[in-house]
């Protein structure tokens, strides 16, 4: 077999007299037969038994290729697993290790035992691409996430540099990471589930058999970074048990460098608008908490430079094991893990009513209309019913003031030559709140379905912001309801300004009213262009079916009150006897 090699090499075909390749095999064979027979015979040894296998050996040494050699070396590795701590535990080349459930796809690296690459499979960026939490910019400058912070001195071998030991559970669910040089020892583990957004993690470090405090980071960045103004959507928080509140931390508290808190934490992590990623560590134990402040390359417009990217660190022992939730701020999915944990989406000051209103287009996107542009649209006409009765006031009490008018006017003339700082002029405020009040009238009564719109606009403008059922819902030509219209003319901006100039015009004016004011109050719907160009079509969609509404139902109150038509003199309510 040792001549094998030789034989397999091409010849020249076609040349007479040469033996073809099938008889030199014969032949050798042969040779190497008579050889193995004879040689007992042939050499002296006294110890034959043990001579035929030393030279077997030989001769399969002999026939194995010189690369073969280095492969068994790997045997005293795998042993040394198992073995006491001065034995080194360690790779030799830098390898890429994936795990995938249904949720992720995560890409490790065994030089440091992090993580490249966190994709959440079932979400997608504007490019239509699968949502990437980690920023490859900020991890190749300031290390990738789940590198370890030594606390104190630090530790040689740098554990960030070495490459660790991977090994991956039967169930491909789990993967461990194992470092040791007889000095230093180091361990980290994750467990994920097949469909659920949590994972098991466990970061072990030992320098000479004794604990070394360390935190495990997640600096240059998190989240969606395709969403408008996402470096400002990207904070540390953190869910303080003692004062049971949250507290939330934007990138400029670090400033001056990391800002570091401990204490016993319900969670503790990242999050941008739609996502978040937190440690829930084992109750009853301390946690550290390091908000970073790191300069990480970014483009915005065209241009790219370095600007502030938030990041975190967590733990602050030699063994720290935490429960990690990285994925979407789903209300039901963060409920179901723990109650608290829903406070990560932030409400704001209008959760009274975002709250209830989140729920009333959940319910009929999934019971009836399964589209959220359409849910918006049903819900806003309900709305608007629900106000009609204060509109049905407004105009009545709009009629019974332009009635008043000539009344109004007398009251205006008995002053009107006095002036504007003269104490008298509260004595005509008090004659006309007088006749008012004697005729029943609110002049303050068309400002209230104005100002009771409000609330929902800014409950509607939470949800669109921070419900991650709105990220990527489409309706007709909208591909985002969560984002501005991608069309360089946008329909439904300029289709609410239209619907506001005509809704005004149909709506009766104020009577007495300065016609240059009015005219100038003609001008207002000009400026909810600059409100609602660059903010979530939803939210204008919203704002345009209640124009809509708010239409159809002015046409009907005016014909039906008479609204136009001359009016009579109010008759003065009856004293009682």
């Amino acid at each position: 077999m040792a001549n094998e090699p030789a034989s397999n090499k091409p010849k020249q075909p076609g040349k007479p007299g040469e033996m073809s390749m099938e008889v030199r095999l014969l032949i050798t064979f042969v040779l190497m037969g008579l050889v193995l027979f004879l040689t007992p015979y042939v050499l002296k040894n006294t110890t034959p038994q043990p001579a035929a296998p030393q030279k077997k050996d030989a001769a399969a040494q002999k026939q194995e290729p010189p690369k073969a050699a280095p492969a068994a070396t790997p045997a005293p590795t795998a042993a040394a697993d198992q073995s006491a701590s001065t034995n080194v535990i360690a790779e030799r080349q830098d390898d890429q290790i994936t795990v995938e459930t249904d949720l992720y796809r995560i890409q490790f690296s065994n030089r440091g035992a992090v993580v490249r690459s966190w994709v959440l499979k079932k979400f997608f960026d504007q490019q239509k691409k699968q949502v990437e939490l980690v920023n490859a910019a900020g991890g190749t400058k300031l290390g990738f996430p789940f590198t370890t912070l030594t606390k104190g001195t630090a530790v040689a071998p740098d554990p960030n540099q070495v490459l660790y030991v991977a090994t991956r559970d039967p169930n491909g669910l789990a993967v461990s990471f194992e470092y040791n040089d007889g000095k230093v020892y180091g361990r980290k583990r994750f467990e994920f589930e097949k469909d659920r957004y949590l994972v098991k993690v466990t970061s072990e470090l030992r320098e000479q058999g004794r604990n070394v405090p360390h935190l495990v980071a997640w600096r240059g960045g998190f989240g969606d970074f395709g969403v408008v103004n996402t470096l400002s959507t990207q904070h540390t928080l953190y869910f303080d048990n003692n004062e049971n509140k949250l507290v939330v931390n934007e990138v400029k508290v670090a400033k001056d460098g990391p800002v570091s808190v401990s204490g016993r934490f319900l969670f503790a992590g990242l999050e941008d608008t739609y996502f978040t990623a937190v440690a829930l560590p084992t109750p009853g134990t301390s946690f550290e908490v390091q908000t970073w402040n790191d300069s990480v390359s970014f483009t915005r417009d065209g241009a790219t430079k370095d600007e502030p990217h938030i990041g975190v660190a967590l733990g602050g022992d030699g063994l720290n094991s935490a429960r990690l939730y990285i994925g979407p701020k789903d209300v039901h999915t963060l409920r179901s893990i723990d109650p608290k944990l829903e406070q990560v989406v932030d409400w704001g000051w209008f959760g009274l009513i975002a709250r209830p209103l989140f729920a009333s287009l959940n319910w009929f996107n999934d019971n009836y209309i399964h589209n959220y542009g359409w849910s918006i649209v049903v819900v806003t006409i309900l709305i608007n019913f629900l106000l009609l009765p204060l509109k049905v006031s407004n105009v009545k009490s709009m009629k019974k003031m332009a009635a008043l008018q000539p009344q109004v006017k007398q009251i205006q003339d008995k002053y009107s030559n006095l002036p504007m700082r003269d104490p008298r002029r509260q004595q005509q405020q008090a004659e006309m709140m007088d006749l008012y009040k004697q005729h029943g009238v609110n002049p303050l009564g068309g400002c209230v379905p104005m100002l009771l719109q409000m609330p929902f606009l800014f409950a509607f403008y939470k949800v669109l912001t921070v419900a991650i059922e709105m990220r990527g819902a489409q309706w007709l030509w909208v591909g985002d309801l969560s984002q501005p219209e991608q069309l360089s003319l946008r329909i439904l901006p300029l289709a609410t300004i239209a619907t506001q100039f005509l809704i005004q015009k149909m709506t009766p004016q104020q009577p007495g009213a300065d016609p240059q004011q009015q005219r100038i109050m003609m001008l207002m719907p000009l400026m909810f262009i600059f409100i609602f160009w660059s903010v979530a079509s939803g939210l204008v969609l919203y704002w345009l079916t209640g124009n809509v509404v708010g239409i159809a139902q002015q046409y009907f109150l005016n014909k039906m009150m008479g609204v136009g038509q001359p009016a009579k003199p109010p008759e003065a309510p009856k004293k009682k006897k």
